[in-house]
């Protein structure tokens, strides 16, 4: 089989490709590092990588000390091992978030190998650029979380199926070793897509069925089979009782449980939020297929992204609790077939994306320099009486080195944009610039005002003041997996849940407003305190009531 690879009258210089990579660089590594883990995502991670940290949860990941067994742990190994490496020169939780930025930089990079394998040796930076300008990856990517390792798996496989038919070998390595990445990070998913890319394959394209492809499947087959059997195995032989939990509490019997009582309203919830997770991909791979609506069946080079989106659409749509961060490998086929878009886009239509990312994105910085000037000189607007009420408590400063980085930043946006030459790539590339440049901006001027929303680290001191110096245990009520995982970081609190209540400690994370929730008679609150959305009490049982109840 043959790909189409249009020529490329613009082609890229070793120049445009430095620049071009020092882009994806300073988008890939801004924001890793400064801040406390974030809810809730962030901080339930954390909370898994810590206790591995600490010495246990290597094999069954623990959280505050108790198993975690919802996802397998390749994730939160690297983030581990990241942050022991890091800890020298960076505190434990940044160190961790490092191996997000090597499975982004993953992601990347075989995303600009498929890119350039099926539209040409140009495509590989026009795939990367259109990725990290994609509004879903702009938060998330830079966050510690496991969807990542499963997007650099996705990627990676999609690479190997762009090969299979020239290079069956390396392919069939890239295939299996991205399907164990995968399932190593996210479970029964990767193999999932897997199956059903590599049967609908030749099912539906008749170029597909060659020796070499099949060929590269059973290779593949071959390089999957540790990733999946080897750490299953290990759980297995160390507890039937938690590997039972894994597989079918929080895997396959879930997603049975949900699959029997039918598709709801959230199915279509990808459908309706897609056209803005994947702008500004989303529009140009839509014309893509539009274009090429009466050929498909001769489009060799888009058969692979056509049939993974497909795949990935429908798998991802039928699972329970679905989320917009599930969403990110379908990023991956969308941004191949906006890639294919480049060499066929009207010029009127690239201006006018152009000019719509030049004024969204000089709008934005605007808000942004001002929204940060109005809180750090208190004047009386009303976004910044809102940005105030929005994060009670905090106190803005002046801070230098993120001041410069910021008017640096901006500036060089402004000399970049005005410096661009005009070609298809314009428009792709002046939008990462300027999702660059917001994602800057944030994480400099608006990092401590985000941080004081989003981190733990407060919260956590004002309760470990109020806590007795002596106490057997802490009981727990309503309190979520991150919070649990941030006790045991920011004040080495481990809570246990206390059915007979034999600890004289309970904490409650409830309604402000609520009445107390335990026996005023035979508990006292010694502490309450409060975060963004979330209410928190601490009791301490009186001590009558404790002589009476265990005789102490």
């Amino acid at each position: 089989m043959y790909f189409i690879k249009p020529t490329d009258p613009h082609p890229i210089t070793p120049g445009k490709a430095v620049l071009l990579g020092l882009l994806c660089l300073i988008w890939l590594g801004t924001g890793l590092v400064g801040h406390d883990p974030w809810k809730p995502d962030e901080a339930t991670s954390f909370g898994l990588i810590y206790t591995m940290l600490q010495g246990g949860g290597w094999l069954v990941p623990l959280l505050a000390g108790e198993p975690f067994m919802d996802k397998p742990p390749l994730f939160y190994w690297t983030a581990a091992l990241s942050a022991k490496l890091f800890a020298p020169l960076l505190p434990l939780h940044d160190g961790a978030r490092l191996a997000s930025g090597f499975y982004v930089a993953l992601t990347l990079l075989f995303t600009g190998l498929a890119g350039r394998k099926l539209y040409g040796e140009n495509r590989g930076w026009a795939a990367a650029i259109i990725l990290i300008g994609c509004v879903g990856m702009l938060v998330r990517a830079h966050q510690m979380i496991t969807d990542l390792a499963l997007l650099a798996g996705c990627a990676m496989l999609l690479f190997g199926f762009a090969l299979s038919q020239e290079r069956a070998l390396r392919a069939g390595v890239l295939i299996g070793t991205g399907m164990g990445i995968g399932f190593m990070s996210k479970g029964f998913i990767a193999p999932m897509l897997f199956i059903f890319i590599a049967a609908l394959l030749p099912t539906l394209f008749i170029q597909w069925r060659a020796r070499n492809y099949f060929f590269s499947l059973g290779v593949a087959a071959l390089c999957a089979l540790p990733w999946l059997t080897v750490w299953p195995l290990l759980l297995y032989l160390h507890s039937p009782q938690l590997f039972a939990d894994w597989a079918w509490t929080h895997n396959i019997g879930r997603w049975l449980g949900y699959a029997m009582g039918g598709p709801g309203w959230e199915s279509f919830y990808y459908l309706k939020n897609l056209p803005w997770l994947a702008w500004p991909a989303f529009p140009l791979a839509a014309w893509t297929v539009w274009q090429s609506r009466k050929r498909l069946a001769q489009r060799d080079d888009l058969h692979l992204p056509l049939v993974s989106f497909a795949v990935m659409l429908v798998a991802l749509s039928f699972v329970p609790h679905i989320k917009e961060v599930f969403a990110l490998p379908m990023l991956l086929p969308i941004t191949l077939l906006a890639t294919a878009s480049l060499s066929s886009l009207k010029r009127g239509a690239a201006n006018a994306l152009d000019w719509f990312g030049l004024m969204t994105f000089a709008l934005a910085a605007i808000a942004m320099w001002w929204g940060w000037a109005g809180l750090l000189l208190d004047n009386r607007a009303k976004i910044t009486s809102w940005l105030k009420d929005y994060q009670p408590g905090f106190d803005p400063d002046f801070q230098a080195t993120p001041f410069v980085i910021a008017m640096a930043a901006t500036l060089l946006w402004l000399v970049l944009v005005w410096r661009v030459g005009r070609s298809m790539r314009r428009a792709v590339t002046n939008w990462a610039a300027g999702i660059t440049l917001v994602w800057i901006l944030a994480m400099t001027l608006w990092l401590p005002w985000l941080d004081s929303g989003k981190s733990y680290r407060s919260m956590v001191a004002s309760l470990k003041r109020a806590m007795p110096q002596h106490y057997h245990c802490i009981g727990r009520d309503y309190l979520g997996e991150g919070q649990r995982a941030m006790l045991h970081y920011f004040g080495d609190l481990v809570t246990q849940p206390d059915r007979n209540e034999r600890c004289e400690l309970r904490l409650i994370q409830g309604d402000r407003l609520s009445r107390p929730l335990l026996d005023e008679t035979r508990w006292e609150k010694i502490w309450e305190g409060s975060r963004k959305g979330e209410h928190y009490r601490m009791y301490r049982r009186v001590a009558s009531s404790e002589g009476k109840k265990s005789g102490w």
